[in-house]
């Protein structure tokens, strides 16, 4: 299956996800491209729609392969394998973690300028990207908001290669996925239009999810 764009793909996942209707849900979009699909699952399930910030930590010479992921609240998961494979030294990599925590924490405080961080205690957080290649991202989204208190966390993506829930593990409580194609080779290629989502559309949709409430 391909999806024409994170629009269609949001919509698709959200079909998935109606039995969280009427829950205390909060959807929780990756940027950039992930809330693009989370603002259609939080309008489809009357939920309402925040962000956590993660940035891949690509290798060098190949920044779309993910060595592991830098989150919000200093939340860090390393890929071992992925760090043995492109033989990066300690030094380095701890270089590039900081580099890219520092984007984080600019990204964050750019989207949440005008709007407080949705309170997820006692709530089940809808972890939301448009797909899953290593899955560090993703890793990293859902253990920071089981440390801001949600109750129970559900990962939802419309992409992602066969045995996807074994990279998340433990950090997920629930897997919900529309594809799991067996020649999985990038995000990317299940989707007519992959293009880049900038920063103002992060901000429109999540203005529109709550003008919308």
């Amino acid at each position: 299956m391909t999806f024409t764009d994170r629009d269609e793909a949001g919509r698709q996942l959200a079909r998935r996800l109606e039995h969280l209707r009427g829950q205390p849900a909060v959807v929780l979009g990756l940027p950039r491209g992930g809330v693009v699909v989370a603002a259609q699952v939080a309008q489809a399930i009357g939920a309402p729609l925040d962000v956590i910030v993660v940035r891949k930590l690509g290798a060098p010479f190949q920044p779309e392969l993910g060595m592991g992921a830098a989150g919000e609240d200093g939340v860090q998961v390393i890929n071992p394998e992925v760090v043995g494979q492109v033989g990066i030294g300690e030094k380095e990599l701890a270089a590039i973690a900081a580099r890219e925590q520092a984007q984080v924490e600019a990204r964050a405080e750019r989207y949440r300028a005008c709007r407080r961080r949705e309170p997820l205690t006692g709530r089940v957080g809808v972890v939301v990207d448009d797909g899953i290649a290593t899955g560090s991202t993703a890793r990293a989204a859902c253990q920071i908001a089981r440390a801001h208190g949600a109750a129970r966390v559900v990962l939802a993506v419309p992409v992602a290669p066969p045995g996807w829930e074994r990279r998340i593990g433990a950090d997920a409580d629930e897997f919900v996925c529309v594809e799991t194609p067996p020649d999985f080779f990038g995000i990317g290629q299940f989707y007519v239009d992959f293009s880049q989502t900038s920063d103002d559309q992060v901000i429109e949709c999540l203005e529109g999810a709550a003008a919308a409430r």
